[in-house]
């Protein structure tokens, strides 16, 4: 009898074990943001190109205040591009210019190096390549997304949208389509069932338009304080001094899109969005992807090198230090010049408001994250 009490306790530990231990894995995975950007990149669409550049830093800005269960979600963006005639038949004129990256300053990079050709726009085998290639997340907490842009019917090409669509629903990702165009051709062309068959929503754009914030009070404060950002990162290893030249070569980029653009950056460079582990030693230290004491001296950046090891970490604290106050002032500045905005918005008349990229994806966005247990 005592046998049995005590095989009969150790089942009901491990029924315990197997039951607790999944919730405890699932509830301490970050959620995460996941977005897939296919952009055609044929004739007439460098309007539409212009458009992911200027306003991809306000594109994720939407999740400066986003939480699930009050965490803040991890944000990952992939990039394609269809339509251009040079990528080839056999690739069904598609490339993958980046897999999910965190590594914003590399996506804008890629963006700012498109050009438009002539070709023919496969939208099924680009759906379908950006579902079966990404490593999409399972987690419950995760958003999932996929945004097409283009003008030509949604049918070209040999893979029928159609299955690409439903792949990607039964993945739990939703597929947003934005035509380039008239919202009634766009229906005709397909692009609203692609959109319907993955749970996603359907919009049209004039791809020539330009969007940008108007000017405010806080704006050349925002982007002097971005600047003043760049000087508390520390580069270091193979990928440092690439890593400090393209963050300075998007503050440009986006000086050159337009001065809304740059503010926007410098918003998201302000937050925990803007993540450089990769290359700068204070976020690869303080996110635990690197141990200091583990790193070899040709490592280090050239000014930590001659430190002794007990003052490195202190060189790194002051670093973290700095970025986190320079950070919390842009942070007020960023809610006064939102509120700013928003009565600016409610003055003017909204009336004949003509449709952009970033105010299609951001109106999909929040709506479909809400859904996914995501506040705002």
């Amino acid at each position: 009898m005592k046998i049995v009490r005590v095989a009969l306790l150790l089942f009901l530990l491990l029924l315990a074990v197997l039951v607790l231990c999944p919730r405890k894995a699932i509830s301490e995975q970050p959620p995460r943001v996941q977005l897939a950007l296919l952009l055609d990149t044929s004739n007439s669409m460098d309007g539409l190109i212009d458009q992911a550049k200027s306003q991809l830093w306000k594109i994720v800005n939407e999740f400066i205040p986003a939480r699930v269960d009050g965490r803040r979600p991890e944000i990952a963006v992939a990039l394609y591009h269809y339509g251009t005639p040079e990528l080839g038949e056999r690739t069904g004129y598609v490339r993958q210019l980046t897999p999910l990256t965190a590594d914003l300053d590399k996506v804008s990079d890629l963006l700012f190096g498109l050009t438009t050709h002539g070709g023919d726009e496969y939208c099924g085998t680009v759906i379908g390549q950006a579902v079966e290639e990404l490593q999409w997340g399972t987690g419950t907490n995760d958003y999932r997304a996929i945004f097409i842009a283009g003008n030509e019917p949604f049918t070209q090409g040999r893979v029928d949208f159609r299955t690409s669509c439903k792949k990607a629903i039964a993945k739990g990702i939703l597929v947003n389509t934005i035509f380039c165009g008239d919202h009634q051709e766009g229906i005709e062309t397909s692009w609203k069932e692609g959109a319907d068959l993955a749970d996603g929503s359907y919009f049209n754009i004039d791809q020539n338009a330009r969007s940008i914030d108007p000017p405010t009070p806080f704006d050349q404060e925002l982007a002097d304080l971005g600047a003043e950002l760049n000087k508390t990162y520390v580069a270091y290893g193979q990928a440092g001094a690439a890593g400090k030249a393209s963050q300075e070569r998007q503050d440009l980029n986006a000086a050159k899109a337009s001065p809304a653009s740059l503010v926007q950056r410098a918003i998201t460079k302000s937050t925990a969005i803007y993540s450089n582990s990769g290359w700068d030693l204070v976020d690869a230290v303080q996110q635990k992807e690197v141990r200091l004491a583990e790193l070899k001296k040709e490592e280090l950046p050239e000014e930590m090198r001659s430190l002794p090891a007990a003052e490195r970490q202190k060189y790194l604290d002051q670093k973290y230090a700095q970025r986190k106050a320079i950070q919390e002032k842009m942070d007020g500045l960023r809610v006064k010049r939102a509120a700013f905005i928003a009565e600016e918005q409610n003055k003017a008349s909204q009336s004949g408001e003509v449709n952009t990229l970033d105010k299609a994806m951001s109106k999909a966005l929040r709506t479909q994250a809400e859904k996914a247990n995501y506040t705002f």
